[in-house]
């Protein structure tokens, strides 16, 4: 469960996971021991699984992201996973329910580059391609209700 303050802190974090200690503890009202003793029990109980950073992928030479449905051909499925992992542009895939079994986001520089990645996998699935446009909602943490 967690209580009032766990939430305050987590949305806190949410916004900037690099607040130090000290300014975690100001704004929830506690000593600073006592909120790097939540944190830790945060992060054991599995609750908060990293700090981390979000990268711009423009700002890497990745002016475009592609959302692709795979469907791996019968007998495919752990080779097509195989090769979801090794290629570094798939930036994340989630294994899904449904038609297809994979939906992944893409980071590419052109659209050649796009067909030279899926080339990779055409002849082990099936794919179905869209171009983001724009990310109206980043990814967020669910509502920290009464969790």
């Amino acid at each position: 469960m967690l209580d009032e303050l766990d939430r305050k802190l987590l949305d806190i974090l949410v916004k900037d996971s690099r607040t130090s200690l000290k300014d975690l503890a100001q704004q929830v009202g506690l000593s600073s021991p006592s909120v790097s003793e939540r944190l830790r029990r945060l992060e054991e109980r599995g609750v908060i699984r990293a700090f981390t950073v979000e990268i711009d992928p423009e700002a890497l030479g990745y002016p475009l992201q592609a959302i692709v449905r795979i469907r791996p051909l019968p007998g495919k499925l752990h080779i097509v996973q195989q090769l979801i992992e090794e290629i570094p542009e798939f930036g994340e895939c989630d294994k899904v329910t449904g038609d297809d079994c994979f939906v992944a986001r893409l980071y590419v520089r052109s659209m050649s580059e796009l067909d030279k990645l899926l080339d990779r996998i055409a002849d082990k699935a099936e794919t179905s391609t869209a171009i983001i446009k724009a990310q109206p909602i980043r990814r967020r943490p669910p509502p920290m209700g009464n969790a």
